[in-house]
């Protein structure tokens, strides 16, 4: 009887040493789910934003096609040149976004497993 009192009150000791840990590890567990919910906020927008600025980048590269089109028909060789270079630099730019946007959507990505 004595040892099964002995068992019990140690097991009962241990548990209550082991509570505050408990505790602990919970708040850290609910501020790193936080954490990532915000992370993933931020870069489900860093999406959008690059989506946007894709968009936007054709738009620019139809325009410059246009008035390269409209540069050669009219003879317009310095023009058409200037447009030319335009033309490189939106192409640069729309690249340079969509490589963003890849590696944003790869952070969605790798938020979503954490959080999971």
């Amino acid at each position: 009887m004595k040892l099964t009192g002995m068992v019990i009150t140690t097991s009962l000791v241990a548990a209550l040493a082991a509570t505050p840990a408990l505790a602990e590890d919970a708040h850290r567990d609910r501020q790193d789910i936080r954490h990532d919910r915000r992370d993933l906020r931020q870069d489900r927008r860093d999406v959008r934003r690059d989506t946007r600025d894709i968009r936007q980048d054709r738009r620019d590269l139809r325009q410059d096609r246009r008035e390269l089109r409209r540069d050669v028909r009219q003879g317009d060789t310095p023009g058409a040149q200037a447009e030319g270079q335009e033309i490189r630099g939106d192409g640069q730019d729309r690249r340079a976004d969509r490589a963003d946007r890849r590696g944003d959507v790869r952070d969605v990505r790798q938020d979503r497993r954490d959080g999971s």
